[in-house]
């Protein structure tokens, strides 16, 4: 029995010494060090400090966001009707055959009690037949006011003869890379729905566009377009527009018109009935192109400019060659994206503040912008401007649009300088009119353009 007990003894013993080496050499005390904002560190010499400064998901509140905005974003139908063959016999003798109808589904968004709707352009693009059904599932007839293909923005107007829900624009230029945002849809007529996400980038520029978008990780599926982007306030941010994808579903990013573009283009349309859009007047040079490499701009910080226009607001405000815009309105411009996305919530006759690099001197130059002198015309693919005061003395003419830039096709040709005179015989004042008398030729036949040349001689070209 002793030497049971002398044994129990020495084990506790040992125990005991081994417990207290280790508290003393190897564990470590932590230490709560508390500021006067409350946050606190965990100061530790095995591990790094760490803050509890900032917000994760489960300290966001989203609830008065959705609150505010599902009952201002609505379910937009539109029906259009299709005439076409049903059979064999009709499409060889060309009987008119029957009317087919086609249903296409989207979003919008109140943005006024007295039921104007913002929504895409693509969602109602071709419409026989408009309806909206409210957050309530009562539905509507829709009339269209205006829209603006190139924004995908577009306006309807509901009578509901009460005063609904609505969202006001807030300022997309307050948006910050990384905060938290909600994407609100009514995509299956199943009530307002709503996903979060962050916002991933600003300025984005998609291809074939020159629009800015704000892209977000949001999920935005087919049905969603048209509806409302909202920050955590519940404020509109933008206007939900298109996803990237390979398959047609959400795959991870999603774009949205910025609230200032949409409000801009909405009270233009209400204002004037079409988009009032203003240009800065210079050329610019595309990044990641053998040309902007040689030259070094590839890697500048800003918009370079290779080139400015005649009688141009750049030209009057003397932009040179090799200025690089670094801010408008003490807004910072690192590409191209920046410049025309503030752009285009701008009218012309607008002045704005322009921040420039010359040869590493900082200059704040006021520029007012003017309406777009030049123009891509369909089908041959001419760039044509309207002609300034110079033009029309060395030509010998008042009317007429003088072609600026030529497609790879036709350059053997010794179009770009000359004068365009008429299309198909009708006469051409100015680029709109150029626009509208190209677009009017068929792909399939024959026309003419007539030019003339700084010496005044006439020259007729035909294509097809």
């Amino acid at each position: 029995m002793k030497k049971i007990g002398s044994s129990l003894l020495i084990a506790l013993f040992a125990g005991a010494i081994t417990l207290g080496a280790y508290k003393l050499f190897f564990e470590k005390t932590n230490y709560a060090v508390v500021t006067d904002d409350n946050a606190s560190s965990i100061i530790n010499s095995s591990l790094s400090p760490t803050s509890a400064k900032g917000a994760g998901i489960n300290e966001v509140d989203f609830t008065m966001a959705a609150e505010t905005t599902v009952n201002a974003v609505v379910h937009v139908k539109n029906v259009t009707i299709s005439r076409g063959p049903t059979s064999l016999m009709e499409f060889f003798y060309g009987y008119e055959g029957n009317q087919k109808a086609q249903i296409g589904t989207g979003s919008g968004v109140i943005i006024s009690p007295d039921g104007y709707i913002v929504t895409n352009n693509h969602v109602i693009k071709g419409a026989s037949q408009l309806q909206v059904t409210l957050n309530n599932n009562k539905t509507y007839e829709a009339e269209l006011v205006g829209t603006d293909p190139n924004s995908d923005i577009a306006l309807l107007k509901i009578d509901a003869k009460r005063q609904l829900p609505y969202l006001a624009f807030g300022d997309s230029d307050n948006v910050k890379v990384g905060e938290w945002v909600l994407a609100v849809g009514n995509p299956f007529n199943l009530t307002s729905t709503v996903t979060a996400g962050i916002v991933s980038a600003k300025a984005r520029a998609l291809m074939s566009t020159d629009q800015s978008f704000i892209q977000t990780d949001a999920a935005v599926n087919p049905g969603n377009s048209g509806g409302a982007l909202v920050n955590t306030n519940g404020d509109l941010i933008g206007i939900n527009t298109a996803i990237s994808s390979q398959t047609g579903s959400y795959v991870g990013y999603s774009f949205a018109v910025p609230s200032n573009i949409a409000k801009k283009v909405i009270d233009d349309i209400m204002e004037f009935g079409s988009v009032q859009k203003g240009v800065l007047g210079i050329k610019t040079v595309s990044l990641n192109t053998p040309y902007a490499i040689e030259k070094g701009i590839n890697e500048i910080d800003g918009v370079y400019i290779e080139g400015v226009e005649e009688e141009s607001g750049a030209d009057e405000a003397d932009l040179k060659e090799g200025d690089v815009i670094k801010a408008i309105d003490q807004i910072e411009v690192h590409k191209f994206a920046d410049l025309t996305g503030y752009l285009s919530t701008k009218r012309p006759g607008d002045e704005l503040e322009i921040t420039i690099d010359r040869q590493g001197e900082q200059l704040m130059v006021p520029v007012t912008i003017k309406e777009r002198q030049t123009l891509f015309v369909p089908v041959m693919g001419l760039e044509v401007k309207n002609l300034t005061d110079k033009d029309k003395k060395t030509f010998k003419t008042k009317k007429g649009v003088k072609i600026v830039g030529v497609p790879e096709m036709y350059r053997g040709y010794g179009l770009n300088g000359k004068v365009l005179l008429s299309v198909d015989d009708e006469e051409i004042s100015d680029i709109q009119e150029a626009k509208t008398l190209f677009g009017r030729i068929s792909k399939y036949g024959k026309s003419s353009i007539t030019m003339i040349n700084e010496k005044g001689e006439r020259e007729r070209l035909i294509f097809q």
